[in-house]
């Protein structure tokens, strides 16, 4: 992991997609900054398609998909994606899980839900567990009960990681990973050889590591080193600054390469 600083003019020059996380690597103490807003634009504008990848629930990430300057939100750590709709007024949902099984996948969370208040009855869900609809997410605490959470969740037959923000559990064999992979198949015609060479992707916490593993061109916010030790590969490149700040170095240094590859293309 080496200094954004220090990376060549030319070392973003083929990125065609940004997949971000989104909290504490969008936003900073809870926040979306002028700036980092900012820099989702220009990275549109510039032809580059935006995805923010996030664990964040379907409700938010509807919002974000509707009025955001991005071109889609994987929500959930990959248990759905939504898209606006042609008419720019609507929201196109396509989860994980097909249709029909949406609502059995649900009764079994609640299920779920309650072995794991049994086995730490001290466990509080996240406060935006009515807007999910794919997973459970449960508020972390720092402490051992993050783990006995994890471990309840996963001897329910859930899967189960832990961000920065919560303790979450789901069913299905996806990660922020496989459904970024079927996303750009999906929707954009993109397969995992190219995917690799032209998508780069920013993140901060414990479940982005599928992301980093995978991706050629991958940044870390700063408050990344806190989690290197849950990182089996960590990212490329690590920013300067934390959150959003760190966002906006990443997006300057990738359009930064790609004009300098399109005006150089234009002098031959």
């Amino acid at each position: 992991m080496k200094p954004l600083s220090q990376a060549a003019a030319d070392q973003f020059s083929r990125i065609q997609f940004v997949l971000t996380d989104m909290d504490e690597t969008l936003t900073h103490n809870g926040r979306l900054s002028a700036a980092t807003y900012t820099a989702l634009e220009r990275l549109q504008a510039s032809g580059i398609r935006v995805v923010p990848v996030t664990a964040a629930p379907a409700g938010w990430c509807d919002q974000m998909a509707r009025m955001w300057p991005v071109d889609g939100v994987i929500a959930e750590n990959g248990g759905l994606f939504l898209r606006r709709s042609p008419d720019g007024h609507g929201v196109d949902r396509h989860f994980w899980h097909p249709a029909e099984r949406i609502e059995h996948v649900r009764q079994q969370l609640q299920s779920i839900a309650q072995v794991v208040e049994k086995v730490a009855p001290e466990a509080q869900q996240a406060d935006d567990q009515v807007f999910r609809l794919t997973s459970l997410a449960y508020r972390r605490t720092g402490t051992d009960t993050d783990h006995r959470i994890v471990d309840a969740l996963k001897q329910a037959g859930a899967n189960a990681t832990i961000n920065n923000l919560w303790v979450l559990g789901w069913l299905g064999d996806y990660d922020k990973l496989t459904m970024s992979l079927r996303v750009l198949a999906n929707a954009y015609g993109v397969d995992p050889e190219t995917a690799y060479e032209v998508v780069a992707y920013s993140g901060d916490s414990a479940n982005d590591a599928p992301m980093f593993a995978f991706f050629k061109h991958t940044a870390g916010v700063s408050t990344v080193i806190d989690c290197l030790p849950q990182l089996p590969t960590p990212p490329q490149w690590v920013t300067h600054g934390p959150g959003g700040s760190g966002f906006v170095e990443f997006s300057n240094a990738i359009l930064q390469s790609v004009s300098t590859r399109a005006r150089n293309a234009a002098e031959r």
